[in-house]
């Protein structure tokens, strides 16, 4: 495995199933009464956060402490970036301290390609502007497998701001990666210039009518609808909050037509969620959602990935599993 993880695309197939195989080692290491394993001993992890963070920022935190490395967050308001400090200066400056790995989240796309060139610390991409999210992806497969096994030929469907998302990029290379087909569904104002050409040359599939997707001959096996990023939107990528849900929130009747069609039909959602706007209440709480299982992938994935770029290629799942059994 390659010294960083900027980009999805950065992991081969092979790669990207022995982290998720690693994952499930340490998602077991959840359901024990101590959490806690010697396996990063010794490493030193810094989440450089530019952008606020939940999910992702508590999961790396997490991951972190649960394998026994120090682990510090740091954010950009209370960094020397707030006093004028260029991003070069201070990622230099953390990595003049011997840390081990930066994993960094920040607005602008393409910052931490820039980061990996100016420091010796691995870099994890905890997302960059709307560029990618590669842990996001892998803990979508990874709950996608839990569920449906291995996803080759599996249909999944991606619905929503495709324009502003880094979730979507990641996931599309992620999922043809592991085999699946892939819809991504969006109004015209929320396709990404040139999609036309990456999904040409990538082989999946687009669309602007998520209903005609719902009722095609081509069941939907799982379908993640994202965040109408409203906060990246500098005009009107649609009229009201209502007619986008009109047209293409997932909504009780749409559910309730995909469980028709596929009984085990899954619902996902990376979060945050606007409930009402992308997704009902109804559809996020269902039998069918698996929301609440992607956070729970979120440690265990991101600790296999600290797990391979930390301890060394030279580690076995079998390592692993010693470790956690530890």
């Amino acid at each position: 495995m390659t010294r960083h993880l900027i980009s999805s695309a950065d992991l081969s197939r092979e790669e990207t199933i022995a982290i998720l195989e690693t994952a499930v080692s340490m998602h077991d290491l959840q359901r024990r009464d101590v959490k806690k394993v010697p396996t990063l001993r010794g490493r030193t992890v810094i989440n450089l956060f530019f952008e606020d963070s939940t999910r992702t920022r508590s999961s790396f935190e997490i991951a972190g402490k649960w394998m026994s490395a120090d682990t510090i967050n740091l954010s950009g308001k209370g960094s020397s970036t707030s006093k004028g400090e260029s991003l070069r200066d201070t990622a230099r400056t953390i990595d003049a301290m011997s840390v081990d790995a930066l994993v960094i989240r920040h607005q602008a796309s393409g910052a931490c390609h820039q980061v990996a060139q100016w420091v010796r610390a691995s870099v994890i991409n905890a997302g960059d502007g709307m560029h990618e999210h590669p842990t996001q992806a892998l803990l979508d497969a990874y709950t996608l497998r839990t569920r449906l096994g291995e996803l080759d030929g599996r249909h999944i469907v991606l619905v929503g701001d495709l324009t502003h998302s880094r979730v979507f990029r990641s996931n599309v290379i992620t999922l043809k990666t592991l085999g699946a087909r892939v819809t991504v569904v969006a109004p015209p104002t929320l396709m990404p210039s040139g999609i036309g050409t990456w999904s040409a040359t990538d082989g999946f599939a687009t669309g602007w009518d998520l209903d005609a997707v719902i009722d095609s001959d081509d069941p939907v096996d799982a379908v993640m609808m994202l965040r109408v990023q409203r906060e990246r939107m500098s005009g009107g990528y649609f009229p009201t909050a209502r007619e986008y849900t009109v047209g293409y929130g997932l909504t009780r009747e749409r559910l309730e037509r995909l469980v028709a069609r596929n009984p085990e039909v899954l619902v996902m959602h990376p979060g945050p969620m606007n409930r009402g706007l992308e997704i009902a209440a109804d559809a996020a709480d269902a039998p069918q959602s698996v929301v609440l299982d992607q956070v729970s992938a979120g440690v265990a994935v991101r600790m296999a990935v600290l797990y391979h770029l930390l301890a060394g290629d030279e580690s076995t799942r079998d390592d692993v599993e010693r470790s956690v059994s530890a």
